[in-house]
């Protein structure tokens, strides 16, 4: 049995912007994913609305900060053949002054921190990492988003080439979500369930490759 472990922000969680609520289990990337693998794969989603790589976040009741939250879930979850991260959105909010390339360096910490996890009980673990640059933001007049992330969507188009960089330089696997699917203007930022879908239909060989299926 392969796992697979899928870190994210509310792309992964599965925010449905046009029924204020969440995408279906069925409809979600990281389901689409499991069922195309098969049985022999168990795809682990773990999303969290907001969260970022490195940063802090107080609008929540809860830890956004990747860096802090993922040593806890590489403890969990362990032993891991391949972890998926996709992040970095959440990092463009005008409020933390961030630049693709400075979203690229809390990327870098993150594999890192997998890099250099101290696996329980012995295990030898070193998972594969695949980090995947999530859809560009759209235009939209939605009242909350459209503020929040006001004059970043040609920055967020400049995700895919550091984070191609960054995983050539890490040796580490990468895929451009922006290939396969797209952003709705209903809120600019999220997907609709068909686009989520075709996130992780999107996914799937590269994933298989990377497990050696």
């Amino acid at each position: 049995m392969k796992t697979v472990l899928c870190f994210g922000d509310s792309l992964t969680w599965g925010v449905d912007a046009e029924n204020c609520g969440r995408h279906a289990y069925e409809d979600r990337w990281t389901s689409v994913l499991q069922k195309g693998l098969g049985h022999g794969v168990r795809v682990i989603p773990e999303g969290l609305n907001g969260r970022t790589t490195v940063y802090d976040d107080h609008f929540a009741d809860c830890d956004r900060n990747g860096a802090r939250i993922l040593p806890t879930l590489l403890q969990t979850h362990g032993p891991l053949d391949l972890v998926i991260i996709m992040l970095g959105t959440n990092d463009l909010k005008p409020i933390f002054a961030n630049n693709a390339v400075i979203v690229g360096h809390g990327m870098k910490r993150l594999i890192e921190i997998v890099r250099h996890h101290a696996w329980p009980m012995g295990l030898e673990c070193a998972p594969e990492i695949l980090i995947v640059s999530p859809p560009t933001l759209c235009e939209t007049e939605a009242p909350l988003l459209g503020p929040m992330f006001a004059g970043r969507i040609e920055e967020s188009k400049n995700l895919a080439s550091v984070y191609r960089d960054l995983a050539d330089e890490m040796g580490c696997g990468f895929f451009d979500a922006a290939s396969v699917c797209k952003t709705t203007p209903v809120d600019g930022v999220h997907m609709d369930a068909e686009n989520t879908r075709a996130l992780g239909r999107g996914l799937e060989p590269i994933v298989r490759m990377m497990l050696g299926m």
